[in-house]
C-alpha cells in the first residue's frame, strides 16, 4: 500500500481536481481551483473533489474483474488466456489483484481527503454538506466492500493522510478483521444515510450515489457478518424507496439500458464533455465470437454491428444452464442471461453450454469499446437479500414471500415450502438466476462458506479446477505490498499451500 499512499501528499492530492470521468453528468466547475489549500471553498469545488472519488471504479470494472468474480464460480467459466480465469494466482503473481488493491486504496484515499474538507467548508448549507458527505462515505464504503470481498481481511483507516507521520503509520497497517471493518462502515453509513433524500438512484438525474446505495451496502456488509436483523432493516428501507418489484420489467435489465429505475448502482459508461470515451470491455468476453461483418458464430446479428472485437467468450456452466435455468424452461430471464441461438438460428459452436445472453451484449460496439452501463446493485438483489435473513431467522413463510417476488416476475410459479434447508438452497439458486453475470457470484459463494465445494462440484473448466486451492477464495495481497508494509501484512493462507 505504501506506493499508493506516498502519492497522497503530492500528486494524488492534485488529482482530486480532475473532472468526473465516470459520467458526463458529473459536472463541475474547476476553473478556480489552483492549489490543495483551496479545494473546498464552495459547493462546486467540494463536488469536484467528490467526483474524483468515482474515477478509480473505471479501472476495476473490466473484463478481468468479470473473469475474477463471475467466471470462477459454480455458474460460469471462461477458457481465457487471461490467467485470472485459470486461478493461476499467488502472492508473487497477484494478477488482477494488483489493480483492485491499488485502485480501491486510491479511492479510499480520495474519499478520506474529501470528507474532512467537506465537513470544514463554511460555505455549504447543512443540506449540501450532508448530501456530499453521504456520497463520499458511500463511495468509501464501496471501495472497502470490494477490498473485503476480494482480499478478506485488509488494512482499514478512515483518516486523511495529510502529513508524513500519518503516511508512515498507514503504510504499515496490518490486516484488520473484515468483520470489524464491515461493522465500522455499517455504523458510519447508518449515521449519514437517514439524513439525505430517500429516493431511487434513477430519480437523481446525475446518478450520484446517496441513501439507496448506502442502505444496499449496509445490507451487503451485514449479510457477510451474518447480522441478519441489520440486513432486514436495511432492505426494508430500500423497500420503502423502491416499492413493488413488479413495476420494474425484466426488459430493463440488459446493460445497454442505462440508469433504469430498478438500478441502485451502475458503472457509468459514456462520453465526457471533452469528447473522451469512457468505456470498458466486458462485452468482449460475453458476446458470441464474431467471424466477419455482422456474423457471430455463424449467425447474423445486425444489431451487434460489423466492427465488434470479441475475445474468448465465457460460457454458462452445465449446472446453471441445465439445472438452474434449463433451455426449455419457463424462466423468462433465460432470454437475457444465456444464448443458445438467435432468432431461431443455432450458433455453430454451442452444444451443451450457451454463451452469455443479450443482457451483456453491446449493440454496434466499436472494436473493444463496450459503452454499456454495468448493473452492479439492483433492487431485486435487495429483495433476495431480505429473503435470506428471514430464512435464517426461521421466518420461513415471510422468506418465501420475498423469494417469490423475483420468481413470479420471471414467470415461475410460487415456491412450495418444505424445509428451512431446502429454502436456503433455493434462495441461493435464485440469486444465481436473477443476478447472473452481475459481478458478485463468487462473493456470494465465499460468504456462504461453500466456494471451494461449489467449484469442485460444478465448474466445467478443468484447467481452473486443477489449479484451484481453498486459499483462492480470496486473492492474495501482492507481495510488493507485504514488503512495503515491513511485513505487517501477510498471506498466511497462501503460505499453507506453498505459495
Amino acid at each position: 500500500m505504501n506506493n499508493i499512499l506516498k502519492k497522497t501528499i503530492g500528486a494524488a492530492l492534485m488529482a482530486v481536481v480532475m473532472t468526473g470521468l465516470l459520467s458526463c453528468s458529473l459536472k463541475e466547475d474547476t476553473s478556480s481551483i489552483s492549489t490543495p489549500d483551496n479545494f473546498f471553498r464552495n459547493y462546486a469545488e467540494c463536488q469536484s473533489v467528490v467526483n474524483s472519488c468515482y474515477i478509480p471504479l473505471k479501472s476495476i470494472y473490466t473484463y478481468q474483474y468479470f473473469l475474477a468474480v463471475e467466471c470462477v464460480s459454480d455458474i460460469m467459466y471462461c477458457p481465457s488466456g487471461t490467467l485470472d480465469a485459470q486461478l493461476d494466482i499467488s502472492p508473487v503473481k497477484p494478477r488482477f489483484g494488483t489493480t483492485v488493491w491499488k485502485q480501491c486504496y486510491l479511492g479510499v484515499q480520495r474519499c478520506n481527503f474529501a470528507i474532512p474538507g467537506i465537513e470544514n467548508c463554511e460555505e455549504l448549507t447543512e443540506a449540501e454538506k450532508t448530501e456530499l458527505l453521504c456520497e463520499a462515505k458511500v463511495l468509501r464504503a464501496l471501495y472497502y466492500w470490494h477490498l473485503t470481498c476480494f482480499f478478506g481481511d485488509v488494512p482499514f483507516y478512515l483518516c486523511d493522510v495529510s502529513d508524513t507521520q500519518t503516511l508512515l503509520e498507514v503504510a504499515e497497517l496490518p490486516r484488520m478483521s473484515a468483520d470489524s471493518t464491515r461493522a465500522e462502515l455499517i455504523k458510519d453509513l447508518n449515521q449519514i444515510a437517514p439524513l439525505v433524500a430517500q429516493t431511487r438512484t434513477s430519480d437523481n438525474k446525475e446518478q450520484r450515489l446517496g441513501a439507496a446505495a448506502a442502505w444496499m451496502l449496509v445490507a451487503k456488509f451485514a449479510a457477510w457478518n451474518q447480522d441478519w436483523n441489520e440486513v432486514v432493516s436495511a432492505c426494508t428501507k430500500l423497500e420503502a424507496i423502491y416499492g413493488d418489484l413488479n413495476q420494474y420489467p425484466l426488459s430493463d435489465i440488459p446493460f445497454r439500458y442505462k440508469n433504469t429505475p430498478e438500478s441502485i448502482f451502475e458503472i457509468q459508461h459514456t462520453y465526457t464533455e471533452g469528447g473522451l470515451a469512457y468505456v470498458s470491455n466486458v462485452a468482449c468476453v460475453t458476446t458470441p465470437v464474431r467471424s466477419k461483418d455482422d456474423i457471430y458464430d455463424g449467425v447474423q446479428i445486425p444489431e451487434l454491428g460489423k466492427t465488434a472485437k470479441t475475445w474468448q467468450p465465457a460460457y454458462a456452466n452445465v449446472y446453471f444452464c441445465q439445472g438452474l435455468m434449463p433451455r426449455r424452461g419457463r424462466d423468462q430471464r433465460s432470454y437475457y442471461n444465456v444464448a443458445w441461438e438467435w432468432e431461431g438460428k443455432a450458433f455453430e459452436k454451442v452444444t451443451s453450454r450457451p454463451y452469455p445472453g443479450p443482457k451483456f451484449w453491446c449493440p454496434d460496439m466499436k472494436e473493444g469499446n463496450d459503452d454499456n452501463n454495468y448493473k452492479v446493485f439492483r433492487y431485486a438483489d435487495a429483495i433476495l437479500l431480505k429473503a435470506e435473513p428471514l430464512c435464517e431467522l426461521n421466518q420461513l413463510q415471510e422468506s418465501v414471500r420475498y423469494l417469490d417476488m423475483t420468481r413470479t416476475r420471471a414467470g415461475l410459479s410460487g415456491y412450495v415450502l418444505r424445509t428451512q434447508f431446502r429454502l436456503r438452497e433455493e434462495i441461493r439458486s435464485e440469486r444465481a438466476r436473477e443476478l447472473f453475470g452481475e459481478f458478485q457470484r463468487k462473493y456470494d459463494l465465499v460468504r456462504w462458506g461453500i466456494w471451494y465445494e461449489a467449484m469442485t462440484d460444478y465448474n466445467d473448466y478443468s484447467t481452473l479446477v486443477s489449479n484451484m486451492k481453498p486459499c483462492h477464495r480470496y486473492y492474495p495481497i501482492p507481495d510488493t505490498q507485504v514488503v512495503y508494509s515491513k511485513n505487517n501484512l501477510d498471506n498466511k493462507e497462501y503460505a499453507l499451500y506453498g505459495m
